[in-house]
């Protein structure tokens, strides 16, 4: 998968099969700019979550198969 990682309404994360590791996950997390991700697991939907900071705010992270990420 290639290109930049879109951000999402954490509702729009998809369920599916999720083949991304969890340093893929933290990558794609950090380079859409979000700092110091902790906790990555994935869930029983295949969803990378964690926390991370945004804008100097700690927020809740998600990362689907596809690539989206959400930050709440």
């Amino acid at each position: 998968m290639s290109g930049k990682a879109q951000m999402v309404a954490p509702s729009a994360l998809e369920k599916g099969s999720n083949s991304f590791t969890e340093g893929q996950a933290r990558s794609r997390l950090e380079g859409a700019g979000l700092m110091n991700v902790t906790g990555l697991a994935k869930d029983d939907q295949g969803i990378w979550r964690g926390k991370a900071m945004q804008d100097g705010r700690s927020v809740t992270v998600g990362f689907d198969y596809k690539g989206n990420i959400a930050a709440q």
